[in-house]
C-alpha cells in the first residue's frame, strides 16, 4: 500500500461508480485490521504514528467511496474534471424551475402526508438522476457532464435532507 494511491487503489476496486458495497465494506474490514494502531503497539511510537496515519487515510477513503455523491465527484476529480461547486453553481433551466416547485411544494405543505409525498417524489428524482450518472461516468466516461450532474444531485440531496429535518420536526 503506498499513501498516494488514489481511493480506488487503496480499496483494489475498479475506478468506476457502480460499486459493490458488501465488497466495499468488506475490504474497509480487512485494510483496518491491516492498519489499525493496537496491532502497532508494541512497535514503539512512530509505528504507531504511521499505523494511525493509515489508519485515518483508509476511513477517509471509505467515506468518499462509500457515499454515491462523494464517489462521483471523486471520478470527477480524478478525471481532471472538478465539481468546483463554490466558483459553478450553474444549473438548466428545467431544473432550477423544479427546484423552485419542490420549494413552494414544501412551503405549503401543511401535514405529514403533504410532505412524505413530496419527500417521495424527491427520492425516486434522485434514484433516476443516480442511475443517470452512473451511465455517464460508467459507460460515457463523459466527466464534464457528470460535474453537472454532480451538482443537481448536490441540490436534491440538500433538499431531501431539509424534508427529512421537517418529518423529524414533526415527529415522524
Amino acid at each position: 500500500m503506498k499513501l498516494d494511491s488514489d481511493d480506488f487503489e487503496l480499496f483494489d476496486l475498479p475506478r468506476r461508480f457502480e460499486q459493490d458495497r458488501a465488497v466495499l465494506d468488506a475490504r474497509w474490514r480487512a485494510l483496518q485490521a491491516e492498519v489499525h494502531p493496537d496491532r502497532f503497539a508494541a512497535e514503539g511510537a512512530a509505528a504507531r504514528r504511521v499505523a494511525m496515519q493509515w489508519a485515518v487515510r483508509v476511513n477517509e477513503a471509505y467515506e468518499r467511496l462509500k457515499n454515491p455523491l462523494k464517489r462521483a465527484a471523486y471520478l470527477c476529480e480524478l478525471n481532471g474534471a472538478p465539481i468546483d461547486v463554490h466558483n459553478n453553481t450553474s444549473m438548466p433551466p428545467s431544473f432550477l424551475m423544479q427546484q423552485m416547485a419542490w420549494r413552494e411544494a414544501s412551503d405549503e405543505a401543511d401535514s405529514v402526508a403533504e410532505i412524505t409525498s413530496l419527500a417521495d417524489e424527491v427520492a425516486a428524482q434522485r434514484s433516476a438522476a443516480l442511475d443517470a450518472l452512473r451511465v455517464t461516468l460508467d459507460e460515457r466516461h463523459d466527466y464534464a457532464a457528470a460535474t453537472k450532474q454532480v451538482r443537481a444531485l448536490m441540490f436534491i440531496e440538500r433538499f431531501a435532507e431539509d424534508l427529512d429535518e421537517r418529518l423529524a420536526a414533526l415527529g415522524q
